[in-house]
């Protein structure tokens, strides 16, 4: 299909000028001038930016036609858009063209997955389109799993890739990012490269974590190992900060097999509020808890899981259970636990998601905080956020639970505040729209302040799916790494056609 779309410039008062002339792109997939409201917006439901089109692609050569064709236009750029999870507007391009990249894994012709032989061992080769939840779907068939995941499973590979990929089993394996060995990768030159450690690595580590600033992910050779069968999800209670965090830092620092296989933790209000309290702990209904047995207004819930084969002994998992929670220091009667399937627990998040779309809370908007702070930092956040103005909650989930660095890659293009421990602090905000609740920009303010407080003291900490507006935010982000992440995007995205939304570089005019 040949598509025509008209050169667009903008005036000094960024209004917009049509041109006469047009240039053309041949694509096998289609392109949409008029459904494009969908682009315009993101999960965050804090920003609208409308594109010119939509592009869903078939195959990567669609993708290299319309980052070419925005090459010859004066302004143009190129947005690529996963399941548009992000908060801040990063997946879209204003007047500009998305490229919808769950449609490039549905419309192409090449499987979801390919089995191949990796130097670590099993790996496989995924669509960059592809959503994590149907790759876990498609792997476990073949008996495999990929061996780091995100909580929420309904994102694309690309996505993810493109920012870290974080979850409770990072502290073993790393990110997402630490555990993909080659991409295909096409530029914001319009080439399409293939990249890994020993081959185009500049482009390799550049584009991980690289928000999509370099190149557009349109295949990624995962790391994969045996799937287990089963998993005893857990949570227990502790009413002290300090001594949360200490039983946390052992399991992670404890070797394979000496501990759980998933490491995660949050904060929720000491109340029976079904959202922030309580009954965000228990997980079963018949389970019991009791709101009076700590005065601290907040608590701390440590979420652990162990991965067994339906071949082990039911009082072998036990015993390696009761060995390890027997030498943690969590409060009395304060152990929830139950058993599902390996594939239901990396699922869980989808059960909130369905009931979350239900009540119109899932498209209502999410001013979402997700930081990384260093331990050095981590009681003094505590005690000026989650013990104080945090302390009623925030009508979703707290997260806060700590990570190795040493599993990180760091020549990737992810920035780590200080410290061999830091934690992960995501405030996963969800507003009520059928509520009268606090505003949504009084919510944005918050945000600010915390960050602006996080400064002011001294703490040590970066954002994770970092959103600046403007060069010197970013430069401070980025540190003595912004002169590399300049020198990458001038090498494979000199006119700054890709993302757009991320606000980091100006688009050259051709």
């Amino acid at each position: 299909m040949i598509a025509y779309l008209e050169h667009f410039v903008h005036d000094n008062n960024d209004s917009i000028e049509q041109e006469s002339s047009q240039i053309s792109m041949d694509l096998e997939g289609t392109i949409d001038y008029r459904s494009t409201g969908y682009a315009a917006k993101d999960f965050g439901g804090l920003h609208s930016s409308s594109p010119l089109a939509v592009v869903k692609p078939s195959g990567h050569h669609d993708i290299v036609s319309v980052i070419k064709f925005a090459s010859q236009s004066p302004n143009l750029t190129v947005a690529a858009r996963g399941n548009g999870h992000s908060i801040n507007g990063q997946s879209m391009s204003r007047n500009g063209i998305v490229i919808d990249m769950k449609s490039f894994s549905s419309n192409s012709s090449e499987p979801l997955i390919v089995m191949c032989n990796g130097d670590d061992g099993y790996a496989v080769d995924v669509n960059g389109g592809a959503l994590w939840e149907d790759v876990l779907i498609q792997c476990v068939t073949k008996g495999l799993s990929p061996r780091s995941w995100t909580d929420y499973l309904g994102l694309t590979v690309g996505g993810t890739l493109s920012n870290a990929g974080v979850s409770g089993q990072t502290f073993r394996y790393g990110p997402q990012t630490s555990n993909v060995t080659e991409l295909e990768v096409v530029t914001g030159n319009g080439d399409t490269v293939i990249c890994s450690d020993g081959q185009n690595s500049d482009l390799f580590f550049s584009v991980l974590g690289g928000l999509g600033q370099f190149g557009i992910i349109t295949r990624a050779r995962v790391i994969v190992q045996p799937a287990p069968d089963m998993v005893r999800w857990i949570r227990v209670v502790y009413s002290e900060f300090s001594e949360f965090t200490q039983d946390a830092e052992w399991l992670i620092t404890r070797e394979e097999g000496e501990s759980f296989d998933y490491v995660e933790g949050f904060v929720f209000v000491n109340s029976d509020d079904p959202v922030n309290g309580w009954p965000s702990v228990v997980l079963d209904p018949d389970q019991f808890y009791d709101p009076t047995r700590s005065e601290s207004p907040v608590l701390y819930c440590l979420e652990v899981a162990l991965h067994y084969s339906k071949g082990n002994c039911s009082s072998t998992v036990d015993s390696k259970v009761e060995k390890l929670l027997g030498q943690l220091g969590f409060m009395d009667d304060t152990l929830f636990q139950v058993d599902l399937t390996y594939v239901d627990f990396l699922l869980r998040v989808k059960q909130a998601e369905i009931q979350a779309k239900a009540n119109g809370i899932w498209d209502a908007p999410h001013p979402w905080l997700n930081l990384f702070v260093s331990k050095s930092s981590i009681e003094d956040f505590d005690r000026s956020f989650f013990k104080k103005i945090l302390k009623d909650g925030i009508g979703g989930p707290m997260l806060v639970y700590p990570i190795l660095r040493t599993k990180w890659d760091e020549r990737t293009s992810v920035v780590l505040p200080e410290g061999d421990i830091f934690y992960i602090v995501a405030l996963l905000r969800f507003t009520n729209p059928y509520q009268k609740s606090t505003c949504v920009r009084d919510l944005v303010l918050q945000n600010h302040d915390i960050l602006q407080v996080c400064v002011r003291n001294g703490f040590d900490f970066k954002l994770y799916l970092p959103h600046y507006n403007n060069e010197d935010g970013w430069k401070q982000h980025f540190g003595d790494r912004w002169s590399w992440f300049v020198e990458m995007k001038s090498r494979y995205d000199p006119m700054a056609i890709l993302a757009p939304g991320q606000k980091i570089f100006e688009r050259q005019r051709s």
